[in-house]
């Protein structure tokens, strides 16, 4: 059995998955006439996809759900990938606060002092 993997071109990618979709039509004992009945699409479609070549995606959603591995596609395309560094960031982000400057605090004291030209700081006249 070939084993998927970014290396593979598009087209040896869709090759692979008809082979695999024809040998589950043949477990399951069905014919193409057969399953493309079952499926809902036309004999020359699974044909088509069963040899590799391009189809409608709708196409392959219904051959697998005659197939009964529609399921399948949770596994192969979970809703969102859980990677620990990400959990580890939005924790960081929720702990995470703005600073503000407190009314009355050092900032406002230090802006009551006006501050003139030929004056030192922490002189007055």
């Amino acid at each position: 059995m070939m084993q998927l993997s970014a290396l593979l071109t598009n087209d040896a990618v869709l090759v692979e998955l008809g082979r695999r979709l024809e040998r589950h039509r043949l477990e399951s004992n069905r014919t193409q006439a057969e399953m493309a009945e079952e499926a809902g699409i036309g004999r020359a479609t699974l044909q088509r996809l069963e040899r590799g070549q391009s189809v409608q995606s709708v196409s392959l959603v219904k051959v697998l759900r005659a197939l009964g591995l529609l399921q399948a596609l949770d596994v192969a395309l979970p809703e969102t990938l859980e990677l620990p560094i990400a959990e580890l960031e939005r924790e960081q982000r929720r702990g995470r606060q703005r600073a503000r400057a407190r009314r009355g605090g050092p900032a406002a004291k230090l802006a009551e002092q006006a501050w003139r030209w030929g004056e030192e700081p922490g002189e007055s006249t």
